[in-house]
C-alpha cells in the first residue's frame, strides 16, 4: 500500500511544494524559454515527476511507472482519439471538394475576418465544448480558422482564448457536477456561483478576440460586435446558470451569443474590413485576387450563386456533430446505453494499493475505456455519415484516416507524456502538496483560490480533473477561513478555465490543429500573459465576492 505524504520533505510543506513543482517548472521552462519541442519537453517533465515521486515520495518504482502507463492510456483514449477523429472530419470536407463553399458560408455571415474570428472561435466553440469538450473545439475551430484564410499562430491563439468562459459548463456541465459529488454542495448551488464569474470572462473574451486578430484599430471598428456577442452569452450564461439549468447553459448561450450578433448585423456593418483583409492576409475563397474589394466582391458573388443544397452540404459535417452529441447528451435512454458499454479496468499495480493522503483508497485506480460512448467515437460516427453524404470513396476515406494519424504521431507523443506526468504528479501526492501549500496562506486563500483551479487544469487540460484534485480542498478551505464552500469551489472551477489555454495538452492540439508542429513553446509565449491577466482578474473579483461584493453570490 502506497499513502503519499503531503511534505515528504522534513516536514516542511514549502520545501515539499517547491520539489512538486520541479516538474511544471521543467516542462514551462523548456518550452516558453529554451523553445524544446513539446514531446521533449514533456519527456523531460515526465522523467522530473517519477524522479520526484520515487526519490522524494517514496512511491515505489512499480507504482509510479504503472501510474504514467495510465495517464498514458487517458492520453491515448480518449484526449488524441478525439483530436484524431475530429481532424480527419475537417479533412474530410477538404477531400470532398466542400472546403470552399464552407469557407464561403462563413463569409456570408459577415466577409470581416475580425467577425469570423467571434462566430466560429466564440459562439460555435463555445457549442462545442458544450457538447463535446476534451480538446474538440480547439481542434475543429482551429483547422476552420485556418480554412478561411487566418495565419496559423494567429489561428491558434484566438481558438485558444475563445476556449476559456464556456469550460466551466463544458461537457453539459460536467466539471460542476463532479465538483457536487465530491464536496456535497448541490451542483445547482455551485453552478449558480460559477454562473456569477465566468459571465465576466464570457464578456471580455470577445473583445480579446478582436484585440488579437486586428490589433487596436480592429477593436475601435468592431467593439460593436464585441460587446453584442459578450452580453448575450454573459447575460445567457448568468440566467441559464441560476434559473434554468446548469446541464444546458453552455448550449444556450452560445446560441444566444450568436444570435445577438446576428440581429445586430442586420442594423450594422464593421468598418475597415477590407484593410482587415489585408493586414490580416485572410484569404477569402475566389478565383481571381484575394483579399481588399477583390474580396468582398467575390463574397457577393459567392453568396449569389450558392444553393440552399451547396450551403446545406457545406455546413453538414458540423450539423451532425451538433446533431449526434445533442440526442447522445439530452436523450436519456441512449446516452445512458451508450455508458453502459463503457468497460472499467482496475489498473495493475495501482488498484486496491494506492491510498489518497487522507488514508482512504484512491478513486482514480480504474481506467474507464469508453470505446462507443466517447466524443471520439461519435466524431468517427460523423465522419463516416459525411463519406456517406459526400459519397467519397471508401479508399480515399480511410487514407485520410491514416495520413491524419501520421501527421499527429508527435503531438500524440506530447499529450501521451503530459497525461502521464498529470497522474503521476496526481497519484504520488505532488499535486495535493502544491494545493495544499497554496491553502495555507489562510485569510489570503480566498485570493489564492483561483490559482489552484488553474494549476489543476494546466497540468491535466482538463477542468473536471481540476474539481477533482481540489474541490475537496476548497471546501475545507472555505470552512476554515470563514467563506460558503461554493463559493471558493466555484472559484476552482472558474481559475481553471483561463489556465486550459497554457496547458501543455491543449497547446499540443491546436499546434497540430493548425499546422504548427513543434510550435507549442511560441503559443504558450504568446498566451500565458492572457491567462495570467483574466487568472488575476478572477483572484480580484472572487476576494470581493467574499466581502464587499457578497451580495452577489446566492442567498
Amino acid at each position: 500500500m502506497y499513502q503519499p505524504d503531503l511534505a515528504p520533505i522534513g516536514g516542511s510543506l514549502v520545501l515539499s511544494a517547491v520539489s512538486a513543482a520541479l516538474p511544471l517548472v521543467t516542462v514551462f521552462v523548456l518550452l516558453g524559454a529554451f523553445r524544446v519541442k513539446a514531446h521533449w519537453a514533456a519527456l523531460s517533465g515526465l522523467a522530473a515527476a517519477l524522479a520526484v515521486a520515487v526519490a522524494v515520495y517514496g512511491m515505489p518504482v512499480g507504482m509510479a511507472l504503472s501510474s504514467a502507463g495510465q495517464g498514458a492510456a487517458f492520453g491515448l483514449l480518449p484526449i488524441m482519439w478525439i483530436v484524431f477523429t475530429a481532424i480527419w472530419l475537417y479533412q474530410l470536407t477538404v477531400t470532398s471538394g466542400r472546403f470552399e463553399d464552407l469557407r464561403t458560408c462563413f463569409g456570408m455571415i459577415s466577409p470581416d475576418p475580425r467577425i469570423q474570428a467571434v462566430v466560429i472561435a466564440f459562439c460555435f466553440g463555445g457549442l462545442l465544448e458544450a457538447l463535446a469538450g476534451f480538446g474538440a473545439p480547439v481542434a475543429i475551430t482551429g483547422m476552420m480558422l485556418v480554412a478561411i484564410g487566418f495565419p496559423p499562430l494567429r489561428a491558434a491563439v484566438t481558438v485558444l482564448l475563445a476556449n476559456t468562459a464556456p469550460v466551466a459548463f463544458g461537457a453539459l456541465a460536467t466539471p460542476i457536477i463532479t465538483a457536487g459529488e465530491l464536496t456535497g454542495i448541490p451542483y445547482e448551488h455551485i453552478g449558480a456561483v460559477v454562473g456569477r464569474q465566468t459571465p465576466v470572462l464570457a464578456l471580455a473574451v470577445p473583445f480579446l478576440l478582436v484585440l488579437i486578430v486586428d490589433g487596436r484599430r480592429g477593436l475601435r471598428e468592431t467593439w460593436q460586435a464585441a460587446a453584442a456577442t459578450g452580453a448575450g452569452f454573459a447575460v445567457a450564461q448568468f440566467v441559464c446558470a441560476n434559473y434554468m439549468s446548469v446541464q444546458l447553459t453552455d448550449i444556450v448561450s452560445s446560441l444566444v451569443g450568436a444570435v445577438a450578433l446576428v440581429v445586430l448585423l442586420r442594423f450594422w456593418e464593421p468598418r475597415g474590413g477590407e484593410a482587415a483583409h489585408e493586414r490580416l492576409g485572410a484569404a477569402i475563397p475566389t478565383d481571381g485576387p484575394s483579399g481588399g474589394a477583390a474580396a468582398t466582391r467575390t463574397i457577393v458573388a459567392e453568396r449569389q450563386r450558392l444553393s440552399l443544397a451547396r450551403t446545406t452540404m457545406a455546413l453538414l459535417p458540423y450539423v451532425l456533430v451538433v446533431a449526434v452529441f445533442s440526442v447522445v447528451k439530452l436523450w436519456e435512454p441512449l446516452g445512458d446505453a451508450l455508458d453502459g458499454t463503457t468497460v472499467e479496468i482496475p489498473w495493475p499495480g495501482l488498484h486496491g494499493e494506492l491510498l489518497t493522503a487522507s488514508g482512504d483508497a484512491s478513486s482514480t485506480t480504474v481506467f474507464s475505456l469508453s470505446w462507443l460512448a466517447s466524443p471520439g467515437s461519435l466524431l468517427l460516427l460523423c465522419g463516416f455519415g459525411v463519406v456517406v453524404a459526400y459519397r467519397i470513396p471508401l479508399r480515399a476515406a480511410c487514407s485520410d484516416l491514416v495520413s491524419t494519424a501520421k501527421s499527429l504521431r508527435w503531438s500524440a507523443l506530447a499529450v501521451v507524456c503530459v497525461l502521464a506526468l498529470a497522474y503521476v504528479m496526481n497519484q504520488s501526492g505532488q499535486t495535493t502538496t502544491i494545493g495544499t501549500a497554496i491553502a495555507a496562506a489562510g485569510t489570503a486563500f480566498v485570493f489564492l483560490s483561483p490559482v489552484l483551479g488553474w494549476i489543476g487544469v494546466a497540468v491535466t487540460g482538463s477542468d473536471t480533473s481540476a474539481n477533482a484534485l481540489f474541490a475537496g480542498l476548497q471546501q475545507v478551505a472555505a470552512q476554515k477561513v470563514g467563506v460558503d464552500p461554493a463559493l471558493l469551489v466555484a472559484a476552482n472551477t472558474s481559475g481553471g478555465v483561463v489556465g486550459k489555454m497554457v496547458s501543455p495538452q491543449n497547446l499540443s492540439i491546436a499546434a497540430s490543429a493548425v499546422g504548427l508542429v513543434n510550435q507549442e513553446a511560441t503559443l504558450l509565449r504568446v498566451t500565458l500573459k492572457w491567462s495570467l491577466g483574466l487568472l488575476l482578474a478572477l483572484c480580484v473579483l472572487v476576494f470581493l465576492q467574499a466581502t464587499v461584493l457578497a451580495w452577489m453570490l446566492p442567498q
